[in-house]
């Protein structure tokens, strides 16, 4: 590796790569019970300053794990999730093509600390550990269809269950496909026109507009 330049995103350490079985390095270094969790989705509140909610669902129960996550974040996984490419990679995406490019892999993340209000998580990267935002590890696990895990710890310390079950136990994708069956005629008109608008919003790079539409979308879609 002597000579080559790293710019200063590629600060994951990508080239430290060893060629070990994964899961029993992840799990001797980690140390942590853990439970496969689902995106539920993303919601946002005026007050919240710009910040969005990320809800997680525990695949084999029934409770919730919120996370405050920034907008370009969100925007970067829910970009993901509705299969939008935009014309330039975007920073997760550029992310992952320099793990691809350094030959690694991302077979998933774990949430395992949180720590004075603030949630900490791990990547695996073939053999290495490194550290991430959730966020950040989130939008890289959704490009790359790796599981997401939560530590049980930290889901006993924040986690909640409903009162009331809602059709949204079902995970976010499969219910924005859902939703879209389900739609009468005239709404499918309105978001095929919503949709069509977001597309070329991000194929100009207006990402802030993108944002307004799709949260629109998404409104109309909760009036059902």
């Amino acid at each position: 590796m002597q000579g080559l330049c790293i710019c200063p995103l590629a600060c994951l350490n990508l080239f430290l790569y060893m060629q070990d079985r994964y899961s029993y390095v992840f799990v001797r270094r980690c140390g942590v019970d853990r439970v496969p969790v689902d995106i539920l989705g993303l919601s946002t509140n005026p007050a919240s300053g710009g910040a969005y909610a990320l809800i997680l669902k525990e695949v084999n129960g029934n409770r919730r794990l919120p996370i405050i996550i920034g907008a370009a974040e969100a925007q970067s996984i829910a970009l993901e999730m509705e299969g939008i490419k935009p014309p330039r990679p975007l920073t997760h995406d550029l992310m992952k093509n320099i793990i691809t490019a350094f030959g690694g892999d991302l077979s998933e993340i774990t949430i395992d600390e949180l720590r004075d209000g603030t949630f900490y998580a791990k990547l695996s990267i073939d053999s290495q550990v490194i550290d991430s935002r959730p966020s950040d590890a989130i939008a890289l696990a959704v490009r790359y269809g790796a599981q997401i895990y939560v530590a049980s710890s930290v889901m006993d310390e924040a986690a909640f269950v409903p009162e009331e079950e809602e059709d949204d136990q079902v995970p976010y994708d499969k219910q924005q496909k859902e939703k879209t069956k389900q739609q009468p005629a005239s709404k499918m008109s309105k978001l095929e026109v919503l949709h069509q608008q977001l597309k070329e919003a991000i194929e100009k790079e207006n990402y802030e507009k993108a944002a307004s539409i799709r949260d629109e979308i998404r409104k109309l879609e909760m009036k059902d």
